[in-house]
């Protein structure tokens, strides 16, 4: 599945092109929370600001209602800009919310069974999940994974 392509013209409108029409903010964020992947381009320039408007949408977010991130959790974030862990930090962040949406999706799928053998489940498969983003954290932090003692 590829992108959808927004473009955003100096008057600063975004243009849908697979609907042919302009929209705002809000219905760009509607279309990424419905699973929409996008890219938004600068019309004049070609360049790629998709972060740019991903953040801004993020901004907005946050000004209103209940923010998802505190003063201090954000505190925390800039630290690491610059610093030798950037890449790591940036990698784990995004592996670790995947790892959130993939165990979403397992819950709404395991509704139905038995709350128990449900959460079972979910417990050893997120063992393994955190046990393989360690390895590959550590790993890519030039630490090498600790080794089993041989008896």
């Amino acid at each position: 599945m590829s992108d959808r392509l927004i473009k955003k013209y100096p008057n600063r409108r975004l243009y849908d092109t697979e609907q042919s029409k302009y929209i705002t903010l809000s219905q760009l964020r509607q279309l990424i929370v419905g699973g929409e992947l996008i890219k938004v381009i600068d019309s004049t320039t070609e360049e790629d600001i998709t972060r740019t408007i991903l953040l801004q949408i993020i901004l907005e977010s946050e000004s209103g209602g209940n923010p998802l991130f505190t003063a201090n959790m954000l505190s925390q974030i800039i630290r690491f800009y610059g610093g030798t862990l950037q890449g790591i930090f940036g990698n784990y962040l995004e592996q670790s919310l995947g790892m959130f949406t993939t165990q979403q999706e397992q819950i709404r799928k395991n509704m139905g069974e038995d709350p128990f053998t449900a959460m079972t489940n979910l417990a050893q498969n997120n063992m393994k999940l955190w046990t393989d983003m360690q390895k590959d954290f550590f790993s890519a932090a030039g630490f090498s994974s600790p080794k089993k003692e041989e008896k």
